[in-house]
């Protein structure tokens, strides 16, 4: 046998030949193979990224044995992704732009640690092609696709030309290169209302804004431009037809230096907020095997179009009404919702960027990938549903999250204690399950979501719980307008407070109360009980504790009363009803846990006091009860009538009014920018400013006064004057 070695596409190909006798024929015969010789992977790489995704690279390359190095800004100083490196350096302020973003700072780090390669995880310089060509000139590797790819689909308009000389279909739209204000709102009538401005360079949602009527068009624009200059420096927009009940439906590609591409099926992302999205599953439900692999064979012609490399996803817009589907982008990256792929292919997308990066074929071809079972994914966000899911900030005071498994996984990139920042995406973690189809992995779902529990700030997991046991959702009837269309369901009252709820909560706070002070005296009680410890008649204690909480605008009255068996009588009183459970159990169970046996029913459930509020995790969900201040601590905080306030910490954008301009309800009147998004604030009355609180470029808490409007006895005097 001989071979002989040659170099092709970066890859070493050996040819391998022969002489073999026939078995059946016993004449010698000549045979040879090809085969590509694997080349080593890197031993150390540089990931220039924070949070979940770098955390996630991370433990791959663990797995693989490569070395990591991590940059982190001021404010990261003490992130997981930090401390999970092997190196870690700094790279400035807290402001991305002056870190995160600062190719310069990069590249010294990646020279001054001897590294080859980096990976830039999604966000950030994920799709920056001056990025990518920078380090190819620099001799280090970029784990992703080369810059011309990303030059073409990174632009919204030049890709939509390639997608059409490739045959995929394209949504209708003006995608040339007159930006002219006048212009394109004259395309958007030709297109006809509502229509989507789209930043060209865009993604995430950033600089897209829906145009319901021609008087809105303006603003939108502008706004749009704004946002799309300050995510991805470059104010171009693209205006395309909005399809009224549309389904976001995109297809995983990976592509290697050697010619091959595949698709690994796809994923429906359509359930969205603030065109972002928050809860995504593979594989699409409710489509054909036939309809599955025309979107795969068309999301692969889109990324041999460019001649892709690496992972890319190939964005589809389809009409649910026909199921006709249009090419709506391309991300040269490496998708927040990847996993979920992972879980029905059985595959490590990562492992083979590393692969594909150092040159070698992709660990499968089409005819070796099979799907198998259906995955979730849920993105745990620190916002608001209540509140237009506007992002909130603050520490992490209590983090509990369901346990990993085979069909549970945690992708996150913040622990117990850690902060939530102003500067950056609200994110916490993105949870992913995975069941031998739809109804069985959504059950995994409904169950890990109802063991995520979150004290410190406002969170989107109860949001999530809602929508994954709505009706509509079950049977698989998704749209992006889902949200909107179910927003009675989605956003319904509560349901009515359960007083055994309210017990556990009382019990906590007694028992944690008297587990504090050295007065507490523990009867001793049957060694066998489970509830020995924190039980008793406590000496020189009164015998009922009483306690009151508010829940909205509902009082509740409590008293527990300690009884000598070491029980306790607790009355709960609200304005309809009076509960009492007699001879409760109770103990606590380590550091947020209380364990009560209440009419012959055992709990376990997590009770943390943050401030002046309870958090109880119960079967029912998050409760909060508020704990009232008494009344001298509350004497002259009543809210001043007429303002207008921040609905989260942020920064001051814009400021399009001053004392003494009249404004009409719903007129814009300051922007605000927050999580790298930006917030139009609308006045919600006719009248006239008063007073503007806030200069542009100030960072303001939440439920700060922005604008006071005058009160209308004294408009109206000014009238009439």
């Amino acid at each position: 046998m001989s071979s002989f070695l040659l170099s092709a596409n970066r890859a070493a190909l050996r040819m391998r030949w022969g002489t073999s006798i026939n078995p059946v024929s016993a004449k010698p015969f000549r045979w040879y193979t090809t085969e590509i010789e694997r080349k080593p992977l890197f031993d150390k790489i540089l990931i220039a990224n924070r949070g979940e995704i770098a955390c996630r690279i991370m433990r791959t390359a663990k797995k693989l044995g490569i070395k990591t190095v991590a940059v982190f800004s001021d404010a990261d100083r003490n992130a997981l992704h930090v401390k999970m490196a092997d190196e870690a350096y700094n790279i400035g302020p807290a402001a991305s732009a002056e870190s995160y973003l600062k190719v310069d700072k990069i590249i010294d780090v990646a020279r001054k640690c001897g590294v080859l390669a980096i990976h830039p995880g999604y966000g950030f310089l994920s799709e920056n092609a001056g990025f990518a060509d920078r380090l190819a000139k620099e001799n280090i590797t970029f784990i992703g696709p080369p810059g011309s790819a990303m030059t073409s689909m990174g632009s919204k308009s030049e890709s939509k030309f390639i997608m059409q000389a490739a045959k995929v279909p394209v949504v209708p739209g003006y995608h040339g290169e007159n930006q002219d204000d006048a212009f394109l709102k004259a395309e958007a009538a030709k297109i006809g209302y509502p229509v989507l401005i789209k930043a060209v360079k865009g993604g995430g949602g950033k600089g897209m804004r829906i145009v319901e009527t021609p008087e809105d068009f303006d603003i939108m624009l502008e706004s749009s431009r704004r946002e799309a200059m300050k995510s991805f420096s470059d104010d171009k927009v693209l205006v395309e037809k909005y399809l009224v009940t549309p389904r976001h439906v995109e297809v995983q590609v990976f592509a290697d230096t050697l010619g091959n591409a595949v698709y690994l099926f796809e994923r429906d992302c359509s359930v969205q907020r603030r065109h972002q999205k928050i809860l995504e599953e593979a594989p699409a439900p409710g489509l054909s095997e036939e309809l599955r692999r025309e979107l795969g064979e068309k999301a692969v012609a889109a990324a041999k179009a460019v001649n892709y490399v690496g992972a890319g996803t190939v964005e589809f817009i389809m009409d649910n009404t026909d199921q006709k589907f249009y090419f709506m982008e391309m991300n040269t990256r490496l998708q927040v919702e990847h996993p979920i792929t992972e879980m029905i292919t059985n595959t490590d997308l990562v492992q083979w960027q590393l692969e594909v990066a150092a040159g070698n074929r992709l660990p499968k071809l089409q005819h070796e990938l099979k799907k198998d079972g259906w995955a979730f994914e849920a993105r745990i966000y620190a916002e608001n549903p209540n509140n237009n899911f506007l992002p909130d900030v603050g520490p992490l005071l209590h983090v509990q999250t369901p346990e990993a498994s085979d069909s549970v996984r945690l992708e996150t990139g913040f622990v117990q204690g850690d902060e939530i920042s102003v500067h950056y995406d609200p994110m916490i973690a993105k949870l992913v399950v995975h069941g031998e189809d739809r109804t069985a992995a959504l059950r995994v779902l409904r169950k890990a979501l109802s063991e995520y529990e979150v004290v410190g700030l406002n969170t989107n997991i109860e949001f999530l719980k809602t929508l994954a046991a709505h009706p509509a959702f079950i049977a698989g009837e998704v749209e992006t307008g889902f949200i909107k269309k179910y927003e009675a369901d989605m956003f319904a009252p509560a349901p009515p407070l359960d007083p055994a709820t309210v017990a556990q909560a009382s019990l906590s706070m007694v028992l944690r109360d008297l587990e504090a002070s050295k007065e507490a005296a523990v009867a001793a009680q049957d060694g066998s009980s489970p509830f020995t410890l924190n039980s008793g008649l406590r000496l020189n204690q009164v015998s009922e504790q009483k306690l009151a909480f508010k829940l909205e605008d509902q009082d509740v009255q409590v008293g527990v009363e300690f009884n000598k068996d070491g029980t306790y009588n607790v009355r709960v009183q609200t304005p309809n009803k009076t509960t009492v459970f007699s001879k409760v159990m109770a103990k606590l169970a380590g550091e947020s846990s209380v364990i009560a046996e209440i009419e012959n029913r055992m709990y376990k459930t997590s009770v943390v006091q943050e401030g002046d509020q309870v958090h109880v995790f119960a079967e029912e969900g998050k409760v909060t009860l508020d704990v009232p201040q008494p009344k001298f601590l509350t004497v002259g905080k009543e809210e001043k009538a007429g303002s207008l306030r921040t609905p989260m910490p942020c920064k001051i954008s814009q400021v399009m009014c001053k004392p003494g301009d009249k404004v009409v309800k719903g007129q814009a009147l300051v922007i605000l920018e927050a999580m790298k998004m930006e917030h139009i604030i609308k006045s919600p009355v006719d009248g006239v400013v008063a007073d503007v609180f806030f200069n542009v470029g100030e960072m303001v808490a939440e439920n700060k006064s922005l604008i006071a409007f005058e009160e209308k006895e004294e408009e109206e005097e000014e009238l009439k004057a």
